[in-house]
């Protein structure tokens, strides 16, 4: 989904009293959240501690375990940061929660629509408790953006509320997002995310092609830590609760965007739900004008985890996105040695 330059400029402005101001410190005291996937244990969360390079300017607040096993990831983004870009990343093992890497994870930042987490979570809900049980949904000229997804090129003008959520996992199709948040209601999003803890992520606004005064200057905003901690959640059976957990992680295993962090992960994009040299990938993306955001769970044949990271850039040319991209690869690259490593309680 493609931002306007006046509404990003609003969003880069407002960034610092988000992280203010959008809820309590995801760093202290956090409950925990859960899922299952393909029998994956995943997980973890730290608050980032102050550090800044020794020019005075930040090269994005690190806290990370006795050993830093992400050193080529904080380089990375680091040199993002000193070109003027807001980085925040987390990486936790899911079976333990022990913190691998943590840059900035607090940092409310816009993710474009990777929100939609948190309405797949309502949607699977509601379908577990029979509240959306057999439901169609009409295309709307409401519910138009030309935006990602399918739905928007088909000749099916009606679909059942699953279907429905397998696009939004598959694609972030930008029709059936519409389609389902006008259904299950913005306000019912946030409620089922704040019962769960989760007090910063935050799904704000419809998927619009373009994004005018009287709009929110973003889709949806979070911190890593929380995005991390929500797809342990998932990973571990606990989001609301088992039924509704797999069935979310269902129809996010099917999203075929591997180009960023887990671009490294050498898995077929179109089809990685069953293990592939003994790996298996969830990764959720959000895309726009400026933004770059990932959210995933890696299992390996040594260990798993649950991972975030969120980069905010000045698009203003295709090096400074294609270095963005860069970034987010190299630490792809290390959640995957990570991930063949044991877990250490």
């Amino acid at each position: 989904m493609s931002e306007p330059d006046a509404a990003r400029g609003s969003r880069r402005r407002r960034q610092d009293g988000r992280a203010d101001g959008a809820g309590r410190a995801a760093g202290s005291g956090r409950p925990e959240h859960g899922g299952h996937a393909g029998g994956a244990d995943h997980g973890g969360h730290a608050g980032g501690a102050g550090r800044a390079d020794g020019g005075g300017r930040s090269r994005g607040r690190h806290r990370g375990g006795a050993e830093e096993r992400f050193p080529a990831t904080i380089d990375a983004l680091g040199g993002l940061a000193l070109d003027g870009a807001g980085v925040s990343a987390s990486v936790i093992d899911t079976s333990t929660g022990k913190a691998l890497l943590a840059v900035d994870d607090t940092l409310v930042q816009p993710v474009a629509s990777l929100g939609r987490v948190l309405l797949l979570v309502e949607v699977a809900a509601r379908l577990e408790d029979g509240g959306l049980h057999g439901d169609r949904l009409q295309r709307m000229a409401r519910d138009s953006a030309t935006g990602a997804g399918l739905w928007q090129f088909l000749q099916e003008p009606t679909m059942q509320v699953p279907d429905l959520a397998t696009l939004v996992g598959a694609s972030g199709d930008a029709w059936a997002m519409n389609a389902l948040l006008s259904t299950v209601g913005i306000d019912a999003v946030r409620e089922r995310a704040e019962s769960l803890g989760i007090e910063r992520t935050a799904l704000i606004d419809r998927v619009r092609d373009r994004r005018g005064p009287d709009d929110a200057p973003d889709a949806s905003v979070a911190p890593t830590g929380e995005l991390a901690w929500l797809m342990r959640g998932l990973a571990l059976g606990e989001v609301v609760d088992e039924a509704v957990s797999n069935r979310v992680l269902g129809w996010l295993s099917l999203a075929s965007d591997l180009s960023l962090v887990a671009g490294s992960f050498g898995l077929d994009p179109l089809a990685h739900r069953s293990l592939d040299h003994g790996l298996q990938a969830v990764a959720v993306t959000g895309s726009g004008t400026g933004v770059r955001a990932e959210a995933g769970i890696l299992r390996g044949p040594g260990s798993s985890v649950s991972y975030a990271v969120t980069v905010t850039f000045d698009d203003a040319s295709l090096q400074r996105r294609l270095a963005v991209i860069d970034a987010l690869r190299t630490m792809g690259t290390e959640v995957l040695e990570a991930v063949h490593t044991p877990s250490y309680r």
